[in-house]
Parts: C-alpha cells; structure tokens; sequence
C-alpha cells in the first residue's frame, strides 16, 4: 500500500533525505496505514509523522522498534541512521562561518562611503553646530560590527557543542538502557521452537501454539469454505487445546475459534495469505468449539465439536500442516460454497456436537477484527508473503 507522499524538507541533508525515504519505502513495503505502525512500534502517530516527513530525526530506540516490527534490512537502515547522526554536527559547523560573514557584510555594506576631496573653490562644507552630533566615524562602527560577528560564531559554536553533548548523551541513555530492564520495547531474537510442549489445558489459554510446541502434534477437525479461503479448527492431543487458523485469504480476512463459554481468539490477516491464532483450553469435554471465517464475500462456521479429546482417539486424523481441502482454495471455483465438514469427516458417534454457537447473520455486521498483531503465521502450511 504505497502513499501519496509530500515533499521532503530542503533544509535536510543528503544522509538525513536518504534515511526519510528509505523510511517510507518500509511502510509501504509493509502495507500499513501510520496508526497500525505506531501499533507495532509503540511509538505515536504524531511521531512517525514527523519522521517520515523529514520534520525531525527519529530516534535510535524507535529505529529499533521499527526493525523489529517490520521486515527490512535490519544493519543498512541502522549504517544510514549513524551517518546522519555523524553528519548533523558537520553541517552546524559549516554554516556558523558562513552566517557570521554574511552579517558582517550586511553591516559593512550599510556603512556611509566618504565623500571625495573638495575641488578648489568649492565652498567649505557647513560645520555641524554644537547643538547637533555628527555622524559617528566609520572606524568606531568597524569594532561593534567586528564584535558582532565575533559573538555570532562563539554562539553557533557553543549551540553545535550543545548538538555534540546531547547526541552523546542519548548514545549514553540508550547503553544503559541495553543494560538495564525498562518498560520501553526491546528487540529480541526468535527463540527457537521448543521439542516439547511446555504447557497444557488452562496453562496454554491465549498462547502461541507454535511458541509452546504444541503444534508438533496439531490435526485438523474440521474446516469450512468461504469463496476461496479455508478457515480450520486446530486441535493439540498433548497439550489439550484448540485454536483456528486460515488459508488462502487475503489481508483483513479473519477466523475466529469460540467456545460454548463464550471465550475466544481470532486469526487476522496482516498480509500475505494465511495465519493462525492463540489457543483456547480444550480440556473440559463438556466445551464445544466452533470457528467462524470472515471475509468480504461472506462468512461461515464449521460444525460445533466437543470432547476433542475422544475425536482424536476414536478417528485416525493423521498429524500435521493445515492443508486446504481438495477443490478449495487458490483452484477453488469462485461459486458460493457451503460450509463442509472437517477433514476427514468424523462420525456422528465419535464426534459430539455442542449446542450451536449463532455467528452474525449475514445482513448482520461480522465481528470485528483485532487491531493488535495476531501471532506469526510459521504454523500454517507456508509463511506469509512478506
């Protein structure tokens, strides 16, 4: 989503100007609108107006939040930011001689040119009365305009001091606060999958299935078709949980996986074309579960399971990827679908229904979707688009 951008400042230098538009080539790249970016990044929209229009610097912190919220070039955008911080004392500095000089000539230039020799027999000039000052004489005035200039630059030298110090003083805050746990947000790594799950029933509640490990052993009981996106309801024997997840949608489309208790977590599309949301406990065998799909066609459910549990040991559902449906998804006809039970079918006697869960109707507006971030889409079938 690319952006009707307005002319950079030209007071920037060529660093600063090279770093604005690097910074709006990431949001558009990423698609987002300023109020999802100040979502993810935890800094205002004001802000990020600023920034991107040239208005001021951003900030090293917010340089990192930004590296870590979006996909980009994490080591070029910082190497750009550092030669802008390197060139601002330069330019101070550069332009402080050039200001004085421009003074001092703007009040030479003002000065009164002496008058030539009188030619002989010309009438002596009338001397001025003692009431009267005469003009001051121009080597008195030559002194001030020289002081003047003087102060101009001691003035641009101790503001382009003061530019230093706080630059290295922000250098200095944020090591320390590398050091130092804050409330303020901190770029961490990927922690890598874990081999076994490390939670289980109520402890996995509203957690990543793919963080806690358990979508190692996660089967699919049952999907349903809106037009060409596949929306899946994902269970985990091991650690006793369900969630949703969606396929071949595009950003904005959504599934969400509800219980009979009425708790619930949604699978939003940032971008790309599929993702997945955290779990809910599927420990009681009394709860059903239903997922929903949205989309801009329409929307629809799967059937409402319960006792997850015995559906897995009762029906040989292998493990493994949510996978669409034969004749669903990017090849799917773009006719209406209905919604169709999950895959493989389970029986009747093996899968206990719960009492329907009513989405919206149709005329009815569709839940809305979240703002925050929804996990990462590595448990689908394939990452997303970026």
């Amino acid at each position: 989503m690319s952006s009707a951008w307005k002319d950079l400042p030209e007071e920037l230098s060529g660093p600063e100007r090279d770093l604005a538009g690097e910074l709006r080539a990431i949001k558009d790249a990423a698609g987002l609108s300023l109020s999802e970016l100040a979502s993810r990044t935890h800094y205002s929209r004001a802000s990020w107006e600023r920034w991107l229009n040239g208005k001021r610097s951003i900030t090293e912190q917010a340089l990192e939040a930004l590296v870590g919220a979006v996909e980009c070039d994490g080591p070029a955008l910082r190497a750009l930011w550092q030669r802008t911080v390197e060139e601002r004392p330069k330019v101070s500095l550069e332009k402080a001689p050039a200001e004085a000089s421009a003074a001092a000539d703007a009040q030479l230039a003002a000065e009164p040119v002496a008058a030539p020799d009188a030619e002989p027999g010309a009438e002596p000039a009338a001397e001025p009365s003692a009431d009267e000052p005469g003009p001051v004489p121009a080597w008195w005035r030559r002194p001030a305009v020289l002081v003047s200039a003087a102060v101009a630059v001691a003035a641009l030298l101790v503001l382009a001091g003061l530019n230093v110090g706080r630059q290295q003083d922000d250098r200095a805050a944020a090591a320390e606060a590398t050091l130092t746990p804050t409330a303020s947000p901190t770029v961490t790594p990927p922690s890598p999958v874990p081999t076994v799950a490390t939670c289980q029933a109520l402890g996995c509640a509203h957690k990543d299935p793919k963080n806690t490990g358990c979508g190692r052993d996660a089967r699919t009981l049952a999907t349903t078709v809106i037009g060409k996106v596949v929306v899946y309801l994902r269970y985990s024997r091991i650690c006793e949980a369900a969630w949703s997840a969606i396929t071949e949608g595009e950003p904005k489309d959504y599934a969400t996986i509800t219980d009979t208790t009425g708790d619930s977590e949604t699978a939003l599309i940032h971008y790309g074309y599929d993702n997945y949301s955290p779990m809910l406990s599927a420990a009681d065998p009394a709860i059903g579960f239903q997922v929903c799909g949205f989309q801009p066609s329409g929307h629809d459910c799967t059937l409402v399971l319960s006792n997850l549990a015995m559906v897995v040991d009762s029906t040989p559902i292998p493990t493994g990827k949510a996978t669409p449906p034969p004749g669903t998804g990017a090849g799917a006809s773009t006719t209406p679908a209905v919604a169709t039970p999950g895959t493989p079918s389970i029986p009747a006697t093996v899968a206990p229904q719960a009492p329907p869960i009513t989405p919206a109707a149709p005329g009815e507006t569709a839940p809305a979707a979240p703002t925050t971030p929804a996990a990462p889409a590595s448990e689908s079938p394939s990452p997303q688009s970026r």
